[in-house]
């Protein structure tokens, strides 16, 4: 019996009547971070609190019902999610006393629960994304030929100085237009499951073409942007639109922080496995209870956001394989590490000693 209680990949523990371990298997040992040399005699609670031990063991209906089921998060020695019952031996037979705890680790579970869930919301957000894309670039359609016929007939115009002005006037019209349905084009492709179309590309360049096409709202906020660009950063193999895509989110999100006037902080760094693009900014920062929210759908702290930009960032980042870190302090600003990993790697093979002889 020792040994099959030793193989299980359940934990399992027994408790005498004053709820203290008398027994532990090795599974148990490791879900809970303890030695049964040590943690013999010791009371359960010590381990599994917010329970009421007393109650369980007298055989209370009510409490033990409860317990028939019950999921934990625990952080030593690592952090898991367990879900475990109790049964009284008093239950089996009268004449026992006593306990036993049984748990396993459903972490993967969770995890696959949690993917399983945000595939689907990510699904109906694409619907959703397509019928408003839809919705929008009929008008825009319209509004694009009604401009072309327009600047047909300006061409009728006799005074130069008035068709020249009329002129500029329609060809900014049909540049936002089409700035537009780019937009619409590069969140559709963002937002929906496709894999990225990688080829080799200087994220350096992607960052000074993201922050050339917003140049006019850094000039109206009055944001000073200092950058930083080692020439020695090797291309990484990534998606341009989609990349910048990324850019743009999280450079606007940094920016509406900022009051104005904000200093805008971008460089790019190389390590043994990524290139990093690094954006800071001194706005107010993130509440730590609201940062674990930011990849969330439809949360955001401004009145005008979507609540979609981070979770394309992630969603693109992970198409990537890359990786993100945020620090956030609060009246200090935030510091956000986007990670691409790179394809040029090699792993570093330490030379065999010479064998003298």
């Amino acid at each position: 019996m020792e040994t099959i209680f030793q193989a299980l990949e359940e934990g399992i523990i027994v408790l005498d009547p004053q709820a203290q371990i008398s027994y532990a298997n090795r599974a148990a040992e490791q879900f809970l971070g303890f030695k049964l040399d040590d943690a013999q005699g010791t009371k359960i609670e010590r381990y599994l609190k917010d329970i009421h031990w007393d109650l369980v063991l007298d055989l209370d209906e009510y409490e033990w019902s409860q317990l028939v089921r019950r999921e934990i998060e625990i952080t030593y020695p690592q952090h898991r999610f367990m879900e475990f019952y109790v049964v009284p031996l008093a239950a089996v037979d009268e004449k026992e006393e006593g306990a036993v705890v049984i748990f396993r680790d459903v972490t993967r579970e969770r995890e696959s629960t949690a993917e399983s869930i945000e595939s689907e919301r990510l699904h109906a957000l694409s619907l959703l994304a397509a019928g408003v894309a839809h919705e929008i670039g009929n008008p825009l359609n319209s509004i694009n030929i009604h401009l072309q016929l327009l600047n047909r007939e300006i061409g009728y115009l006799e005074d130069v100085q008035a068709r020249s002005d009329l002129q500029e006037l329609v060809d900014v019209s049909r540049k936002e237009v089409a700035r537009l349905d780019t937009i619409i084009r590069q969140f559709l492709k963002a937002l929906r499951p496709s894999l990225p179309e990688r080829k080799p590309q200087q994220l350096a360049e992607l960052v000074i073409d993201t922050l050339d096409v917003m140049k006019h709202e850094i000039t109206d906020r009055r944001m000073l942007v200092e950058t930083d660009f080692p020439k020695n950063i090797p291309a990484v193999a990534v998606d341009e639109t989609q990349v910048k895509q990324v850019f743009f989110n999280v450079i606007k999100n940094a920016l509406q922080a900022m009051e104005d006037g904000g200093i805008l902080k971008v460089e790019t760094q190389r390590s043994d496995r990524f290139v990093s693009v690094i954006i800071e900014d001194n706005g107010p920062g993130i509440d730590p209870e609201k940062l674990g929210a930011i990849y969330e759908p439809y949360h955001t702290t401004k009145a005008e956001g979507t609540g979609l930009g981070m979770m394309i960032v992630q969603r693109i980042m992970r198409d990537h394989g890359g990786e993100i870190e945020i620090n956030s302090e609060q009246g200090r600003g935030t510091r956000l590490v986007l990670r691409f990993p790179r394809e040029d790697t090699r792993m570093n093979l330490l030379e065999a000693p010479v064998q003298e002889g």
